[in-house]
């Protein structure tokens, strides 16, 4: 069974520690959000790529939800010697990660050659495609002015009022090789437990990959990141609200209506499966808090019954 996901970063990282538990790897294909992407110190950085890299590869700081396990941070300490702002921690060895990206990046290679490297590099076998090469950068309107998203949701540790979302140089972009013939092909395509507004938000606004997942034949099923009216980790019931969104799953179901035919919802939001059929989608009820390993492998096989 060839499957497809798209992906932002620690909530989706985790749901595919369960879903290559239950789906070999070399069937498996992941589409990465690249609107975080930013650069530090000259060195090129994709989060969400490597957040999902270092998580399949058993090699991330289970604690941070990012980074390496037992990383230093001696250079970053050095680095603030000369004066630089230091906000965005960068450990010593995953300096090492983007200053290979950087290399490929300044060589001439895409950004989905120095992804498909890196992967190899940790020992995967998926098939981890950022969604575009080209540049895209998510920028966030607040009260204290256009944000760039590490800024906002790092620096400024999502402190201030959202006003809108924007991704700068999407109309632009193309999206990489691999992406659109991905969906096409897939026996089915799960959108990751992710933020919708700046996790897919950015994947959807690339051209073709909106049509693309509603052409496919493959079923699409997502998982809300909505628990109880809340998000698990990060703003993203925040952003909805302030976006106009309803933050729960049966908006979750809303931002996705028009492709999506199936929708994981928490035991605790079962009250709000009418809701989400009225969407169009199918809602299935189950439990969706991944504590450990047991319960990440328990629903990715929901999500895939689902759509089996």
């Amino acid at each position: 069974m060839k499957v497809t996901a798209l992906a932002g970063g620690v909530g989706a990282a985790r749901f595919l520690e369960g879903l290559i538990q239950a789906v070999p790897q070399d069937d498996v294909t992941v589409i990465s959000n690249t609107g975080d992407d930013e650069e530090f110190f000259g060195l090129h950085v994709s989060p969400d790529i490597d957040i999902v890299i270092y998580t399949l590869a058993g090699a991330i700081d289970r604690e941070k939800g990012w980074g390496l396990h037992g990383e230093t941070y001696t250079a970053l300490s050095a680095l603030a010697r000369f004066g630089y702002d230091t906000w965005f921690n960068l450990g010593d060895a995953d300096m090492a990660t983007h200053a290979h990206r950087t290399q490929m990046l300044r060589a001439g290679a895409a950004l989905s050659d120095a992804t498909r490297s890196i992967a190899a590099a940790f020992g995967l076998r998926i098939t981890m495609l950022p969604v575009t090469d080209d540049r895209m950068r998510t920028l966030v309107d607040t009260d204290a002015g256009t944000l760039a998203f590490q800024e906002y949701f790092v620096k400024r540790r999502t402190a201030d009022d959202v006003r809108a979302v924007r991704f700068e140089g999407a109309d632009a972009a193309r999206p990489a090789p691999g992406v659109l013939s991905a969906i096409a092909a897939a026996d089915a395509v799960i959108i990751a437990p992710s933020n919708p507004v700046v996790s897919i938000g950015p994947l959807l606004a690339v051209a073709g990959v909106r049509d693309a997942l509603r052409e496919t034949r493959a079923p699409v099923a997502a998982i809300s990141p909505i628990v109880g009216g809340r998000t698990i980790k990060g703003p993203a019931d925040r952003m909805m609200a302030a976006l106009g969104m309803r933050p729960d799953a049966a908006g979750i179901a809303a931002a996705y209506a028009g492709f999506l035919d199936v929708l994981v919802i928490d035991e605790q939001d079962a009250a709000l499966a009418s809701d989400v059929a009225a969407t169009g989608v199918r809602p299935v009820i189950a439990q969706t808090v991944m504590r450990g390993p047991d319960e990440k492998r328990a629903l990715a096989e929901t999500v895939l019954r689902a759509v089996q």
